[in-house]
């Protein structure tokens, strides 16, 4: 049975993601930093998948990630080759982004979120064997890519960038590993809340003592990044309830959560383009990124245009997950029956390959 909590928090990831693109607001990253939390989502659906099917999951997580990215490049890849990309072999990364695809001066930005998915192949193509250092080591295996992280950050290891964003993101991953093994709820609060705190303390201090360019900006500093993140990501899996009865009381909110799981894929792909593209419109119309009625203008917007595309193209996740093709998604009857359910209620231990393996997308 699905846990309608998980679905609301990354409803709430995508929607924090597309607000900070428009607003570029630091202080978002650190209310909420919804990268990591995706990325350990993303883990415990991956460690669900594989305690079902083994390393076969790994086929089934490509199968669904791929088919909106080619729709995303049967868009944009002609019209950037048209502006100025060189035709190269390496356009067909754009088929299979293991390495960051090329892009013309402004698909560099308005393709940017891309990185994600280079990050995510990897971490799926890692899993079967993590998975297996998992359930052997837990401890060893989950501490290993802070260590890492730490090691290229203090200089001892200069490593390169893909084991740079192992160190960051793939520790969130594992921690969705060790929160569908049950680790994080069972541990007793009078570890976890300390543990959090000393991590929320650490990754605090070495945020004020290494700012970036845009300032406490989590996306600036990979190890403050990993460590408040890990604290943040202790609280909200490892006291997580076991569903959220108000969600079913609310048939707008329901359905919204509802829309954001089945198209994550698709608002995170999309709305980074018209970020860019509004950018420059809404500024000749008076609509400054200052003012705070122009930045709710820019939001609803953006939020209007993607709605727009999905709509169009929201489908393709449907077909990828093999379920019924779908304009706009309606709750199942088991997720309402979930967000239904008292927290603390008995949760049926049966459950299918489809109700566990929503797609799971973010952005920083």
């Amino acid at each position: 049975m699905r846990n309608r909590y998980l679905d609301l928090l990354r409803s709430l990831a995508i929607i924090r993601v597309v607000i900070y693109h428009v607003t570029g607001w630091a202080t978002l990253t650190l209310v909420f930093p919804a990268m990591s939390v995706m990325f350990a989502l993303a883990g415990s659906l991956m460690a669900a998948s594989l305690t079902r099917t083994g390393p076969a999951a790994v086929g089934r997580r490509l199968r669904r990630l791929l088919p909106s990215l080619w729709v995303l490049a049967v868009v944009f890849v002609p019209a950037m080759l048209f502006t100025g990309l060189p035709a190269s072999p390496r356009v067909l990364l754009w088929l299979f982004p293991i390495a960051d695809p090329p892009a013309n001066h402004w698909g560099a930005l308005a393709l940017s979120v891309i990185w994600y998915l280079r990050d995510y192949l990897w971490f799926v193509f890692a899993s079967p064997v993590a998975f297996w250092l998992f359930r052997r080591a837990p401890l060893p295996t989950l501490l290993a890519p802070y260590l890492l992280l730490v090691a290229i950050e203090v200089g001892i290891y200069p490593a390169p960038p893909v084991l740079r964003e192992f160190g960051l993101y793939f520790g969130a991953w594992l921690l969705g590993f060790a929160h569908h093994a049950g680790m994080l709820r069972r541990l007793p609060g009078r570890l976890l809340y300390p543990l959090a705190l000393a991590l929320a303390v650490g990754g605090g201090a070495w945020i004020v003592g290494h700012p970036g360019p845009r300032g406490y900006d989590l996306n600036d500093n990979h190890l403050g990044n990993a460590l408040w993140s890990a604290a943040f990501i202790l609280i909200a899996l490892g006291r997580a309830p076991t569903g959220v009865a108000w969600l079913s009381r609310s048939r707008l909110a329901e359905r919204a959560v509802t829309v954001l799981n089945r198209r994550a894929l698709t608002v995170y792909l999309w709305h980074m383009p018209f970020v860019v593209a509004l950018t420059p419109l809404v500024d000749v119309v008076g609509w400054s990124h200052q003012d705070p009625v122009g930045l709710a203008i820019r939001v609803l917007l953006v939020f209007a245009l993607v709605g727009l595309v999905t709509l169009a193209v929201g489908w393709v996740e449907d077909v990828a997950a093999r379920r019924r093709p779908e304009l706009v998604p309606v709750a199942s009857a088991q997720a309402a029956d979930a967000a239904a359910r008292p927290v603390g209620a008995a949760v049926p231990a049966q459950r299918t390959a489809e109700e566990v393996g929503n797609i799971e997308i973010n952005a920083r």
